[in-house]
């Protein structure tokens, strides 16, 4: 696909630095604590929001998602960029509405939530949704895709590659828990900032040395709708406007609001505020992957149209091309940093769910060194088996797709729930499960139409003309019919299930007294604003 790179040995030092740094770090950061389940699970419950805004952008940050999102500048433009600033807004909803719901009621996972509002079942069926998750999409395809990008760049075998990053990644999430996941990703997050901070630089350099001085020098070197995130279905049949603003949405209730592997650094808040200003945070991160990760595709457009035939090609062609020796290296531990933050994230989380909602749940006499004995052993299995997931990831034509296409199909029970449960005081356990059942044989039965087993033909994206974020949109349309359906049918729900688990009125999260500029709420709008005046100028 691409030479491959001469690293320098300054380059591979600063690599193994790296490395070594972040292993150091991870077994220090807990080295004077006691290694309890509260402890290991949730980080004794002590994070503050820099460090959980920090974690969670970093969790969501993979070294596909980079180059991705380049790949994506490059051919399409920065309407991929929606599933970023789209984000923002959910993870306002997560700060303002799910966040104190999940703290007031000391939540040590996101099933334990489900079976305290809905029932056991309920709270079984996210559990084993949560670890399939982790162990097939945040760990299996990261690590595969970080060890083509390494193959690629560096002429590092795959398996050399997945193997060296699995033991590193595993030794310190294992031996830490999430104290360590937390503390490294906060490290991971400032070197990926900067090691992108730096290629936009000296793309920006490179633009000017071809004669583009300005913004309309820009925009005019550009193709048509490059620099546009609302686009029709004429200009993007896959991805038009309505789409996502009807998709994201579900997708995003999901992996930002009820997904173990992101909201476990909010389950680990030391005060609510603490809960509440951490996705806030993050919120604020997610503003600059448009520009420092879309953006350098399309200066990939720009600057070597000509020499890249396949879109994946960008970055690294960014890379090769405009970095000097030194921070050629910084990059390549800015891409480490976003792939070990993602597996380390999704190992902790699937520990958790195993311990807690499975084995406590069986043994709830179950002392906290075995409940930390299971996670480790837990997280070890959990490697073991996406390392052997790993070779039929390369079944996959586009990885990044792929994703989407699974998490618009697979997210849609789970937000209608988690919306449902939270908003309307008569949902009952037996919507919720019914929803829940029913959503995901619907979700499969797309997905198996959409794949194309025989031929190159989708069923509903090609033959019907309904694009992947618009399934995801009926699908949860489907999920709350059959969720609002069978609680009608079925006695309400007593007391003890509604009464702390559900908003009081539909903006009561609004309510009470401001405490000044800080105020989550004020931040909150600042933060709309923003997007307003962003989404206003990248119409």
């Amino acid at each position: 696909m691409f030479d491959q790179l001469k690293i320098s040995w300054i380059d591979l030092m600063i690599i193994l630095a790296y490395l070594v740094l972040i292993l150091v770090v991870g077994i220090l950061s807990i080295r004077k604590d006691k290694m309890n389940s509260n402890n290991y699970f949730l980080a004794g419950r002590s994070l503050n929001w820099l460090l959980i805004g920090c974690a969670l952008f970093a969790s969501n940050i993979s070294t596909i998602h980079m180059v991705g999102l380049a790949s994506a500048g490059f051919s399409d433009g920065i309407v991929q960029g929606n599933f970023e600033w789209m984000a923002v807004f959910i993870l306002i909803i997560l700060g303002l509405v799910f966040a104190p719901f999940y703290f007031r009621n000391k939540i040590s996972t996101l099933p334990e939530f489900l079976e305290k509002r809905f029932n056991g079942t309920a709270r079984t069926l996210l559990a084993i949704f949560g670890i399939i998750g982790a162990l097939f999409m945040h760990i299996g395809i990261s690590l595969y895709a970080g060890s083509v990008v390494f193959e690629n760049f560096f002429g590092v075998d795959k398996w050399t590659s997945i193997i060296i990053i699995s033991i590193i990644t595993g030794i310190y999430t294992v031996y830490g828990g999430l104290k360590s996941v937390v503390i490294t990703e906060t490290i991971q997050t400032v070197i990926l900032l900067v090691g992108a901070f730096f290629l936009v630089g000296y793309g920006i350099h490179a633009l000017n040395e071809n004669g583009i001085h300005s913004w309309a020098d820009f925009q005019q070197a550009t193709k048509p709708n490059q620099l546009s995130l609302l686009q029709t279905s004429e200009q993007n049949p896959k991805l038009p406007w309505y789409s996502i603003l009807l998709g994201y949405p579900v997708i995003g209730i999901w992996y930002w609001c009820a997904d173990q592997t992101i909201v476990q650094r909010v389950l680990g808040a030391k005060s609510l505020e603490d809960a509440r200003k951490g996705p806030l945070f993050a919120g604020v991160l997610k503003v600059l992957p448009v520009f420092l990760m879309v953006f350098p595709g399309i200066m990939a457009y720009i600057l070597f149209r000509n020499e890249i035939h396949n879109p994946n090609d960008a970055l690294p062609v960014m890379i090769t091309r405009l970095l000097p020796v030194g921070l050629i290296g910084l990059f390549s531990a800015s891409l480490l940093a976003a792939l070990m933050s993602s597996i380390a994230s999704a190992l902790n989380s699937a520990a958790t769910l195993v311990s807690i909602d499975i084995c406590k749940r069986r043994n709830p006499d179950m002392s906290d060194q075995r409940q930390v004995m299971i996670g480790k052993i837990t997280a070890v299995v959990v490697m073991i088996l996406s390392i052997a997931w790993c070779p039929m990831i390369e079944r996959f034509i586009s990885i990044f797709d792929a994703i989407n296409q699974i998490l618009a199909v697979l997210s849609p029970p789970i937000a209608a729930v988690f919306v449902l449960g939270v908003c309307w005081k008569r949902g009952n356990h037996q919507g919720a499960v019914s929803s829940m059942v029913a959503g995901i044989v619907a979700g499969v039965l797309v997905f198996l139409l959409d794949f194309p087993i025989i031929g190159n033909q989708k069923m509903i994206t090609d033959v019907l003309g309904i694009p992947y974020m618009m399934q995801c949109w009926w699908l949860f349309v489907f999920c709350c019919l059959v969720f609002v359906i069978v609680s009608k049918l079925t006695p309400p729900p007593p007391p003890e299930k509604v009464q702390n688990y559900t908003l009081a009125s539909p903006l009561s999260f609004l309510y009470g007294k401001l405490t000044g500029i800080g105020d989550a709420r004020i931040i909150s709008l600042f933060l709309l604003l923003l997007m307003a005046v962003l989404y206003f100028i990248f119409r």
